[in-house]
């Protein structure tokens, strides 16, 4: 092997490890919008899913699961403020606003309530907020070159 071929990103690396073991390979990116064109052709890849963010409905399963993984029970708490609360936040920032907000409740000695994932989820800024530019452009680049997962 050359110089050359081991500076080579870790994608390559990756693809030609692929291309020698003959096995399926699971391989996700976050953002292949920086690849080189030769790398996304048919043939490297079975296929380009987007994963947007989560609808509403799925916004309430996201956070029953996190309450349930926390032996809480979700059906103590207002799914339809939850949700409203939530526009715009990916999985795992409805996960950190249940781990902040049991933080919150404990602090005060209370037990989790609906009001204390409200005023954590007010204090979060989402990435679709905060990055909303970059949000938008990755979401304008996968309209029509990709595969919606929902």
């Amino acid at each position: 092997r050359h110089i050359r071929e081991v500076k080579q990103p870790g994608i390559y690396v990756l693809l030609d490890f692929h291309h020698y073991i003959n096995e399926p390979l699971n391989i996700r990116l976050l953002d292949v919008s920086a690849l080189p064109p030769e790398l996304l052709r048919k043939g490297r890849f079975d296929e380009i899913f987007f994963v947007y963010l989560p609808a509403p409905s799925v916004r309430a399963k996201i956070i029953d699961i996190h309450l349930r993984s926390r032996c809480l029970d979700p059906d103590g708490y207002d799914h339809i403020a939850l949700v409203e609360a939530t526009h715009g936040f990916s999985g795992a920032e409805l996960e950190q606003g249940v781990v902040s907000a049991l933080y919150a409740a404990h602090a005060v000695q209370a037990q989790l309530r609906t009001e204390h994932l409200l005023m954590e989820y007010r204090r979060t800024r989402p990435l679709s907020v905060l990055m909303a530019e970059q949000v938008a452009a990755l979401r304008d680049w996968a309209e029509g070159r990709t595969v919606a997962a929902d």
